[in-house]
């Protein structure tokens, strides 16, 4: 259910993820098409935060509808109207709330109904007991069954080697149509997972064309400072661009690459003079915020930023040791007064964070003797 489907909402300062599914709220004898919110801390967005209970009383008394009337008038906001013909729902109340329960397992790193089948399975096949097979059958019946199909992820077999595993030689699938599983298709079954097994381990060994072979490192969160005197030493702090390092680019020297920055950013050359010998790179920004901008600035800025901290980590190798350090993590940058460089809890572009990774490779590529190689 969650896919693409990324958000979150802000609840007493802290970001909390979600997804949302399309769903149909019916007010007044009218249906509504409208996003559901799921979200990981157990509450749903239904026109109005609810919690799991909540949610599951709005669908008992059909508030969250699964089901429609022939004729019943429906509308998407600013989108549509029109009333049901021959209506055909694939979802109930029940297997709508199991898969809002395993979105916020999934949500939450936990696993969901999916991921208990496949756990109970594996105990199965290790030991292949009827009291295992039942567990087993129990878990994979507690899938929604919307959501049944997709439970190996595979497009073509879907869930039939699982149910026919589950069900056993002579048993019954839950679907009418499968009959009676014979010991040809419980074979079959148990060869599919044998086979499943390998893969998967094979999968698990492959070495990436491209790398790396582990996991990228957690993100890196540059936090807004306001450093206006260098210290002995300043960890991560020293990758802010105001923090004062002192540049010399093109003959010019700058107490930070925010003073660089701003004062290259201006047409003025009294007014570049003023920014580069500015106090603090705050002053530095305030003074070029009063004066006019080079013609196409907007156009060359990140140019621009990229030059300024390749001479920084090149003039300040110290520094370029603690970039080195953060290895190939994602750098999230606030920047109070931009959007565009900073990330800002994701309202921003971060374009200060992603040239950083960008110069970090650069420095990787030197030190390992692969640029320009």
């Amino acid at each position: 259910m969650i896919g693409n489907r990324i958000t979150h909402r802000t609840a007493d300062g802290v970001r909390v993820p979600g997804t949302w599914r399309h769903a149909f709220i019916r007010n007044g004898g009218h249906y509504f098409l409208t996003d559901l919110f799921v979200y990981a801390d157990g509450l749903i967005d239904c026109w109005g935060l609810v919690t799991v209970e909540e949610f599951e009383e709005k669908l008992r008394t059909g508030w969250v509808a699964t089901g429609f009337p022939e004729g019943g008038e429906a509308s998407a906001h600013e989108l549509a109207d029109w009333k049901f013909g021959e209506p055909e729902s694939w979802i109930t109340p029940e297997s709508l709330v199991a898969e809002v329960r395993d979105t916020i397992d999934r949500l939450n790193g936990r696993p969901d109904s999916t991921g208990r089948c496949l756990a109970a399975v594996e105990v199965f096949l290790a030991d292949r007991t009827e009291e295992n097979r039942s567990a087993a059958r129990a878990a994979f019946l507690a899938i929604p069954e919307t959501q049944r199909r997709y439970a190996l992820g595979d497009m073509d077999s879907k869930d039939r080697p699982l149910r026919v595993l589950v069900a056993g030689p002579g048993g019954r699938t839950y679907l009418p149509f499968d009959g009676t599983v014979t010991q040809e298709a419980y074979d079959g079954a148990l060869a599919y997972f044998a086979e499943r097994a390998r893969w998967t381990a094979e999968r698990s060994e492959r070495v990436p064309a491209d790398g790396p072979a582990t996991p990228h490192a957690p993100a890196v969160h540059l936090a807004q400072t306001f450093s206006a005197e260098p210290v002995d030493d300043p960890g991560r702090r020293g990758l802010r661009h105001d923090y004062p390092a002192p540049i010399t680019v093109a003959g010019a020297d700058y107490p930070s690459v925010a003073h660089a920055y701003w004062a290259r950013s201006v047409a003025d050359p009294e007014a570049r003079h003023a920014i580069a010998t500015a106090r603090t790179a705050a002053a530095a920004r305030t003074l070029a915020a009063g004066a006019p901008r080079r013609a196409g600035w907007e156009h060359a800025r990140t140019a621009v930023m990229a030059e300024l901290l390749r001479a920084k980590y090149d003039q300040h190798p110290e520094l370029a040791e603690v970039l080195l350090a953060t290895d190939d993590a994602t750098v999230i940058y606030d920047d109070m007064d931009s959007l565009f460089w900073g990330d800002n809890a994701g309202r921003g572009r971060n374009w200060s964070g992603r040239l950083l990774e960008l110069v970090r490779s650069e420095l990787h590529a030197r030190r390992t003797g692969t640029a320009g190689a």
